[in-house]
């Protein structure tokens, strides 16, 4: 699904503050290497990966998401309360109901703010922003937090080398408001899904088509099981396709744009999505190779490492793009208010 081009007479949505949390305990190559049969220098030059933070046993993904939505709140100068919804991007739930949102509402003293969470893999944060961003258009909220939090060393098996040197553990956070100045504020965007992907990169159990059993356990169906070709090759056709799309039809080409940050997946897709649509490296964000892939977390965490390298200042031309399980594929445009 696509969005129209939005009329500047509509109330526009901007990122107001961002806040970002890893757990402190480090995963490198060199402890991988000794879990799995895997180098550091195959992990480098396969995915682009160092390092990644995980978290203790007994941290979920709503500790994350607390510690995430605190900073972000603090930047801003805003009680929890002050917010009028969260909206909470991850595919690893502390557990299936209650939802992490009402348990973020709970951990952050946000009473009277309701919430739910979404499920869209690696583009979650894209579809929590973007459906965050409705409800101030429409006028129906003033200040909306979206989080995008995964803890993926949860349903990672350890000695699967195709997928355990991939993920780590993270959070972002950014709070929405009505963009009053016509200058920033989020532009345009594309969502799609194509469910014929789905089997490519999934989690098979433990919702109700095979509950949780002695067999889903021992056949490791609790874990991520991911066709590495299949989604290499998706994500890199896809992001550029929808990535070019929103450019065109905002009157925009690659060199228009001042950063173009895109979900930490894979190095090789990050360079291949870049070099088609002919941005210079320096617009490019990556810090892949500190975080690897945090999932929900990654495009928050890549905005904040745009904003340390200086590449993020009020009125920078901004291009989001990610692909995820689902398959799952998102592009947002927007002009950075801060």
């Amino acid at each position: 699904m696509t969005s129209p081009i939005r009329a500047r007479a509509q109330i526009a949505a901007k990122i107001s503050a961002l806040g970002t949390y890893v757990p402190p305990r480090l995963l490198t190559n060199a402890d991988l290497e000794k879990m799995v049969s895997t180098t550091d220098e195959w992990i480098t030059t396969r995915v682009g990966i160092r390092e990644r933070h995980i978290v203790d046993k007994g941290v979920a993904t709503s500790d994350l998401a607390v510690e995430a939505a605190k900073k972000a709140l603090a930047q801003r100068g805003m009680a929890a309360s002050d917010l009028d919804a969260i909206i909470v991007g991850t595919v690893t739930p502390d557990m299936l109901f209650p939802s992490t949102a009402c348990l973020v509402q709970h951990k952050l003293g946000a009473k009277g703010v309701w919430g739910f969470d979404l499920s869209a893999a690696c583009s979650a944060f894209l579809y929590a922003l973007q459906t965050g961003a409705q409800f101030v258009s429409t006028g129906a909220h003033q200040r909306v937090m979206v989080i995008g939090a995964d803890v993926m060393s949860s349903i990672i098996d350890y000695t699967d080398r195709a997928t355990c040197v991939i993920f780590g553990d993270g959070a972002g956070a950014a709070i929405l408001e009505p963009a009053e100045d016509e200058s920033v504020g989020l532009i345009d965007f594309i969502h799609e899904v194509d469910g014929a992907g789905g089997c490519f990169l999934h989690m098979p159990a433990g919702g109700s088509l095979h509950p949780a059993s002695h067999e889903t356990v021992d056949k490791k169906m609790h874990y991520v099981h991911q066709d590495g070709q299949q989604v290499f090759k998706f994500a890199v056709r896809k992001q550029t396709e929808v990535c070019e799309k929103l450019l065109s039809r905002n009157g925009f080409k690659g060199s228009d744009i001042d950063a173009f940050i895109p979900h930490q997946a894979n190095l090789r897709i990050i360079n291949a999505t870049a070099e088609r649509l002919g941005l210079s490296p320096d617009k490019v964000i990556i810090n892949i190779d500190r975080y690897g892939n945090t999932t929900a977390g990654t495009i928050p965490l890549a905005m904040s490492t745009a904003i340390e390298e200086g590449k993020l200042k009020k009125g920078s031309l901004v291009l989001l793009g990610s692909v995820g399980a689902g398959f799952t594929v998102g592009a947002t445009l927007l002009r950075w208010a801060y």
